[in-house]
């Protein structure tokens, strides 16, 4: 991906469906009154349900059905956190954002101390140009120590610390993120196209080869091949970049934006 635009989610696992809701009530139940932690346990179940189907419809883009799965499930559990992380990505998906951030909003205000959520905060901050305010939602989601991904908020908060031209803690975020998770294969593009910025192409390189090892070339790394090899002299090298970008996506602004000195 494009350093300026790579920004991941803590999406919610796929989880099997357990069951289904129904309306129908059976005859045996009627007329008596369930314990109040039953009717919150089964108003649990129901908001988990639709929400799991909520993002079945929107994988399949079937947006309009997974807005009302996802609405009916904050109807049976109104503080279910898990709707609301879902509906604000449906949300910014169709571009109505405040109400995006409204439910990433609340998805925190439910569980102020869980990576996740404040990963995913923090996305659409920086996404929506609230940048300096996203950095703290990454640094709260580090600091949760049940959050099982602390390195992709870091590389999160990397990309958004470049984006403001931040440059000396963009690359520590980076350096942080591939101390938590070697294999971080954009941590190691995004520290590789830092270092190359500060005019370290040597260590870049290294870097860019590490992505090379875990990733299959995408035309912004091999645009950044071409640039670090250039720079570092090897003109042979960089002429092997060129090709391998003309030839893999030639329609890319990448492949345009070459110097045309270095074709073929």
């Amino acid at each position: 991906m494009r350093f300026d635009r790579m920004l991941i989610l803590s999406l919610l696992l796929w989880l099997p469906l357990t069951g289904c809701v129904t309306t129908h009530t059976d005859s045996s139940s009627l007329g008596k009154s369930l314990p109040q932690s039953s009717k919150e346990s089964q108003a649990r179940d129901a908001a988990r349900i639709h929400t799991e189907l909520g993002q079945r419809y929107m994988a399949s883009g079937d947006l309009q059905t997974a807005l009302q799965k996802l609405n009916m499930a904050l109807q049976f559990d109104p503080d279910y956190a898990p709707a609301h992380t879902v509906i604000a990505l449906l949300y910014e998906k169709i571009n109505e954002l405040p109400e995006a951030e409204l439910h990433y909003r609340k998805a925190v205000e439910l569980e102020p101390a869980k990576g996740a959520p404040n990963n995913n905060l923090g996305v659409f901050l920086c996404h929506t140009g609230k940048i300096d305010e996203s950095i703290g939602y990454f640094k709260k989601a580090v600091a949760d120590p049940f959050y099982t991904t602390p390195d992709v908020a870091l590389t999160n908060e990397g990309v958004c610390e470049q984006m403001a031209h931040h440059t000396t803690a963009a690359e520590a975020s980076f350096r942080d993120a591939i101390a938590h998770n070697p294999d971080n294969a954009e941590a190691l593009f995004q520290l590789a196209n830092t270092l190359y910025l500060h005019d370290n192409a040597f260590r870049a390189r290294a870097f860019l080869q590490r992505f090379e090892a875990l990733r299959k070339p995408t035309p912004a790394s091999l645009k950044l091949g071409h640039d670090i090899e250039n720079r570092l002299g090897n003109l042979e090298g960089a002429l092997t970049y060129s090709k391998r970008l003309q030839s893999l996506f030639p329609d890319s602004k990448q492949a345009h934006a070459l110097d045309v000195k270095t074709s073929p």
